[in-house]
């Protein structure tokens, strides 16, 4: 793929997370902004959804944060993103993330962050989108995610292709080559990306 202006970055929002995870989100964002890719997320300020935008805005790059009214009044909002985007519900929240960019990519993170490969993934495979989705599995986080993922597949509630929709790699300094090694996406823009 080799125009890419957007990515999404779906992770946790807890500050519990372990340190590795934290700096790994921070150093995806300190990328994104050297190779001047504006950033897309959830729109917190905590755990690694705040790393990750706290390492584009020190590089100058843009940031767009997308989040529910709920969580916007219960102040957990990142204050300094380039644009904050305030929706009604978390399912519009995942359709504005989804319609401003071009590539997705998972960080470790808990059950929202599940709910969103998982949504994006579907969509992947109703051919909703064909755009590239990696996943870091930073020290085999993801393992039990995969392993679940193949057995899906093994028991013919998915297609092979499935697997062949994700990108997997260790750290996030491969997540910009992974992308840039995919095609170019074939769909048209389909309506929800308009």
């Amino acid at each position: 793929m080799s125009q890419l202006s957007t990515l999404c970055v779906y992770c946790g929002s807890s500050d519990r997370a372990r340190p590795e995870f934290l700096d790994a989100a921070e150093r995806l964002g300190t990328i994104l902004a050297e190779n001047g890719v504006g950033l897309v997320y959830g729109g917190g300020r905590l755990g690694l959804m705040g790393r990750v935008a706290d390492g584009v805005l020190a590089g100058q790059g843009h940031v767009t944060g997308i989040i529910p009214e709920h969580l916007h009044r219960v102040e957990v909002r990142h204050e300094g993103v380039t644009e904050l985007l305030i929706v009604t519900t978390m399912h519009e929240r995942k359709a504005e993330m989804f319609r401003r960019s071009d590539a997705f990519c998972v960080l470790p993170g808990g059950i929202g962050t599940l709910d969103e490969v998982i949504e994006i993934l579907t969509w992947r495979q109703l051919g909703l989108h064909d755009d590239p989705i990696v996943i870091v599995n930073q020290d085999g986080y993801f393992d039990p995610f995969r392993a679940m993922l193949e057995h899906v597949v093994a028991e013919n509630f998915a297609g092979q292709e499935t697997m062949a929709f994700l990108s997997w790699v260790d750290t996030v300094d491969q997540v910009l080559p992974a992308i840039a090694a995919l095609p170019e996406p074939q769909l048209p823009q389909h309506p929800e990306k308009v």
